[in-house]
C-alpha cells in the first residue's frame, strides 16, 4: 500500500466524527472539549495552544488558560482527533479521525502552512529502519520543512 487519500470533511461532520471517536474510546465529549475542537478546526495552518486558547476565550466570552487547552490537545492527539506538528509546537485538526496511520507534514517556512500527506510506503520504511535498530516506533511523524507551491 503506497498512498491513500481521504476526502476533507466539512466542519460539522468533522465535529460529529470527533465526538464519536471520543465516545468510542470511553471519553466524555464535554462542552469545553467541543469548543476546543471547534476552535482548532477553524485554523487553516498549525495553531499553538495559546492561539487556540485565545480563540476559545473569544468563543466562550471568558478567558481560558492555555494549560487547560494543552491537556485537551494532548487527549485529542492520543485519540487521533488532532496532530501535533512537533517542529512548530502547534496542532492541526485531523480531518479523518477514524483512520489511524502515520503522519507526514510538509511545512512551509514562509507562510506556515502545513500540508498533511499519507504515504504508507514511506512511513513503512521509517518503521522498518526503526525495527532494524531494535526500536518499536509507536507513531512516526515525519516533517519536511521548505517552501510550498504558493510561496515558491
Amino acid at each position: 500500500m503506497g498512498k491513500h487519500h481521504h476526502p476533507i470533511t466539512e466542519t460539522g461532520a468533522l465535529k460529529d466524527a470527533a465526538r464519536e471517536q471520543m465516545i468510542e474510546r470511553g471519553e466524555q465529549w464535554t462542552e469545553m472539549r467541543e469548543t476546543v475542537f471547534e476552535a482548532l478546526a477553524t485554523f487553516k495552518q498549525p495553531a499553538s495552544a495559546y492561539d487556540i486558547a485565545e480563540k476559545v476565550s473569544e468563543m466562550r466570552g471568558k478567558r481560558v488558560a492555555a494549560n487547560s487547552v494543552y491537556r485537551i490537545l494532548d487527549l485529542f492527539v492520543g485519540s487521533n482527533l488532532a496532530r501535533r506538528v512537533e517542529s512548530a509546537n502547534a496542532y492541526v485538526a485531523n480531518e479523518h479521525p477514524g483512520c489511524l496511520h502515520d503522519c507526514i507534514f510538509l511545512i512551509c517556512d514562509d507562510c506556515g502552512k502545513a500540508t498533511h500527506i499519507d504515504n504508507d510506503e514511506l512511513s513503512g520504511g521509517v518503521r522498518k529502519a526503526a525495527e532494524n535498530a531494535g526500536f518499536h516506533a509507536e507513531r512516526p511523524v515525519i516533517e519536511v520543512r521548505g517552501r510550498c507551491g504558493d510561496c515558491d
